[in-house]
């Protein structure tokens, strides 16, 4: 459960991880996982990527700011476990791509999220833009965030240190992911660090310059 904070932006916005542990649940399968939660924001306001397992770290890292927005990446239980509890303590919505919600309602049957995640769409944090690219694979409505303002994007399961987020359970695809990162995030900046969902940090250099190796 350690924190660990970026440097601040010029603009007073920082980037802070919160690292959690709990079981990420498919198909019958149970697996312990360590997940990346990002906390983005400024003084006053923040929103929280990907809200799993353990809140009151999230709840310490957001402290007495306001909280916008839960944005979730994609809705595998270990993403979103954490997410209503969070949303109702804090007065957030939830947003979800809709190509996420049968996957959502294997965690939340009777819950539905607050609004949608769309391609394109602009997220506004304080003076930060956050750009949502769709980037099926994973899972169908999977989205990566990019802040262009600081050279990072939030990948959520997408891509990782190493290549291509897990494909070969249900409701992902190989051939769509590789599709999806080489069209989508391998254009964006050599020098883009990658906020992975779980383990360490990457570029888009590093990874495009292993491309190759993934097959189609």
């Amino acid at each position: 459960m350690a924190e660990q904070r970026l440097p601040t932006s010029p603009m007073g916005v920082r980037v802070e991880r919160v690292l959690t542990s709990g079981t990420f649940e498919l198909d019958g399968g149970s697996w312990e996982v360590e997940n990346n939660v990002w906390v983005v924001g400024d003084d006053e306001q923040c929103v929280v990527v990907d809200a799993g397992h353990q809140a009151g770290p999230i709840r310490d890292a957001v402290g007495d700011r306001t909280l916008d927005a839960i944005i979730c990446t994609h809705a595998h239980n270990d993403h979103v476990d954490v997410a209503v509890e969070l949303a109702e303590a804090l007065g957030a919505p939830i947003w979800v791509h809709p190509k996420e919600r049968e996957l959502w309602e294997m965690t939340y049957p009777q819950r539905v999220p607050d609004a949608d995640l769309s391609d394109g769409q602009v997220i506004v944090v304080g003076d930060l833009e956050m750009h949502v690219i769709h980037t099926p694979g994973h899972s169908p409505g999977a989205c990566c965030l990019y802040l262009p303002a600081l050279g990072l994007l939030v990948s959520g399961d997408t891509l990782f240190q190493g290549g291509p987020g897990a494909t070969g359970r249900s409701f992902s695809d190989f051939g769509t992911i590789v599709e999806s990162i080489t069209e989508r995030l391998l254009t964006l900046p050599d020098e883009t660090v990658v906020l992975t969902g779980h383990g360490d940090s990457t570029t888009i250099g590093a990874e495009a310059a292993g491309r190759d190796s993934w097959g189609e």
